[in-house]
């Protein structure tokens, strides 16, 4: 089969990338010279750790694939570095014991640390914490350079062509014209608009289930030293479905999170990219119009949390940004596939978990359609 995938994120990457692993050919458009949206403004985590139980199995499935990627693309940047989340009272260490003792906790690699046994996995956490959740499934890769590094590997299939700077005008059949009247013929359309809700992709399935979500981070530079895992905070419990029972309802309870935390609603995660600076983040903002500035207070908090687990003033913030994710509102869906015609799927709403899922829901998607 022809596809033409409309959209050069992760997710659209991972379903060209399913595609031709099958035998197809690819037709790959993009409205930018290189995807900026939430595929290269996310930390780059696969992250096991904080999925729910329902959506487990496709998580493992897709940390399997990126390390399969990882091993024939190395220019993605896979890496398998685990993650500690950090906990730093009573309520919260009550939480990762019950995390401990759930029924999925060795899938996750889950294992309770005591602070000289964190320090020993992970040096350069010389702060203030009880005790360490690590969790060996977790892993990175660099969002920054995976989709180059993809693309190139699928070019050298010979079976996909990728259209830079190239934006989806019109859709007839199974034919799309794009901003220089050019025509590309498929079988099969794929649309994998990001959070690009409106334009072509309100014209094809109206209004979908989903929301946009905006978060803040920022980059330091080099640590000087190796944070040999990506580490998270105790309020990355309160975000998680993973942790939510009865000791999560009562650390909800006794202990408010500080003032910038909640009213940004904020968890602490931070992993160090290959070239040494450390990637931190962030915040969730849910009503719009968003703000197209960013507050400073949450970068201030972010940073007295990172002192104080790693014990030590943190390198110079060299970059901020915010960024727009997609994120379905449909109970108990992953991600969004609105079926818009024969042959014609609109896919989005991954909520945050593109980077981590997109190579196992282009297997899924590929499953779905027979390809």
């Amino acid at each position: 089969m022809r596809l033409v995938i409309i959209g050069g994120g992760i997710l659209g990457t991972a379903h060209a990338l399913a595609a031709i692993g099958r035998g197809h050919d690819v037709v790959h458009l993009e409205r930018e010279v290189e995807a900026r949206g939430a595929t290269v403004r996310n930390f780059g985590l696969v992250w096991v750790s904080g999925r729910s139980a329902s959506e487990l199995a496709l998580t493992l499935r897709s940390r399997q694939l990126w390390e399969e990627i990882g091993g024939k693309v190395p220019g993605v940047g896979f890496r398998a570095a685990g993650s500690i989340t950090l906990v730093r009272t009573d309520n919260e260490l009550a939480v990762a014991e019950a995390a401990m003792a759930g029924p999925s906790a060795a899938e996750r690699g889950f294992e309770l640390l005591d602070p000289d046994r964190v320090r020993a996995l992970n040096p350069a956490l010389r702060g203030k914490f009880l005790a360490g959740l690590h969790c060996s499934a977790d892993a990175a890769v660099e969002s920054r350079q995976a989709l180059p590094a993809l693309r190139r590997y699928m070019e050298a299939s010979e079976r996909y062509t990728f259209f830079a700077g190239t934006e989806a005008r019109t859709l007839t059949g199974t034919t799309v014209v794009d901003d220089r009247g050019r025509r590309h013929e498929g079988d099969l359309v794929l649309v994998c608009p990001g959070a690009a809700h409106a334009g072509l992709t309100r014209e094809l399935v109206g209004d979908i289930p989903v929301r946009r979500v905006r978060l803040q981070m920022m980059q330091t530079a080099p640590l000087g030293e190796p944070l040999t895992t990506a580490i998270a905070d105790g309020d990355s419990f309160r975000y998680y479905p993973a942790f939510a029972g009865p000791e999560l309802d009562k650390l909800n309870r006794e202990e408010a999170q500080p003032f910038t935390a909640a009213q940004h609603k904020m968890q602490l995660l931070a992993v160090q990219r290959l070239h040494g600076g450390l990637t931190i983040g962030d915040t969730h903002e849910y009503d719009e119009p968003f703000t197209f500035d960013v507050d400073e207070a949450p970068y201030e908090h972010l940073t007295g949390v990172m002192e104080e687990l790693l014990g030590r003033k943190l390198p110079p913030i060299v970059r901020r940004w915010a960024g727009v994710y997609s994120q379905s509102i449909d109970p108990g869906a992953i991600v969004t596939r609105a079926r818009a015609a024969d042959n014609v799927w609109v896919i989005t709403g991954p909520g945050g978990r593109g980077m981590t899922l997109g190579p196992a829901l282009g297997e899924e998607t590929a499953d779905l359609l027979e390809l």
